[in-house]
């Protein structure tokens, strides 16, 4: 297994049981492409390297399958998930649902909790730009979601937010792929842009078209990444 958790300080933090803050260790480095898609999970090894006993590192991956983004294969063991275009598809399809739904609460939310929101989208977005300016692409990924998770935790349906934390670690697996086409990264600013715009102006049915051309937008580049890699020899050759 070429991925590994740094152990140093993993169990630092009180009040959390040893198996979640494994798991989000965990779900952390694979978002991170530390662990590769693909890629076997061996428990045996995670517990040498955490120095703890198998139960709390089983739990921690048994979790990560409940969420999707391990996979179980019947009497292989687990590996990261491969997200394919389909996959991509379903996630897209989900994550439209929920932040129209998130999008409208918003915007029958106050004023002064409106203007809050675009303030914190605008810091994130800011961002997003320096990354694109430095060809940053693990960086743009993980601040794209920032930008969507914190849209959604402002309509403060605790439901939708816990929901929406399984579909962002999927997404950001998915976002890494485009690593391929930085000058799609202007395209995906503009994007964010007409999003926020819409959200200050109140303009509902835009903001609702916008969020969806947006998330259909990330399906074709996705699906067209997804098939160009799959039919490139080179990147069936397993990570050493």
């Amino acid at each position: 297994m070429s991925g590994s958790i740094a152990a140093k300080g993993l169990f630092t933090m009180e009040g959390r049981p040893t198996a979640q803050l494994i798991a989000d260790q965990l779900r952390e480095q694979i978002i991170q492409g530390i662990f590769h898609p693909g890629e076997q999970i061996n428990e045996s090894i995670l517990a040498v390297q955490l120095n703890t006993s198998r139960s709390p590192v089983r739990e921690a991956v048994q979790r990560l399958c409940q969420e999707g983004i391990l996979t179980n294969r019947r009497n292989r063991g687990v590996f990261v998930l491969e997200i394919s275009a389909r996959d991509s598809k379903e996630i897209y399809a989900v994550r439209e649902a929920v932040e129209t739904n998130a999008a409208d609460s918003l915007l029958n939310s106050s004023p002064k909790h409106i203007k809050n929101t675009c303030q914190a989208l605008k810091t994130i977005l800011r961002n997003m730009k320096r990354q694109v300016d430095a060809t940053n692409w693990q960086s743009i990924a993980q601040l794209d979601m920032q930008f969507h998770t914190t849209l959604v935790a402002a309509a403060g349906n605790s439901r939708m937010t816990r929901i929406y934390e399984t579909l962002a670690a999927e997404s950001t697996m998915c976002i890494r792929k485009l690593e391929i086409s930085y000058p799609q990264a202007q395209t995906l600013i503009q994007e964010h842009e007409d999003i926020l715009s819409f959200l200050e102006t109140g303009n509902s049915e835009e903001l609702r078209r916008t969020l969806k051309h947006h998330m259909q937008k990330a399906v074709d580049d996705l699906t067209t990444t997804t098939r160009n890699q799959e039919n490139t020899p080179l990147a069936r050759t397993p990570a050493n």
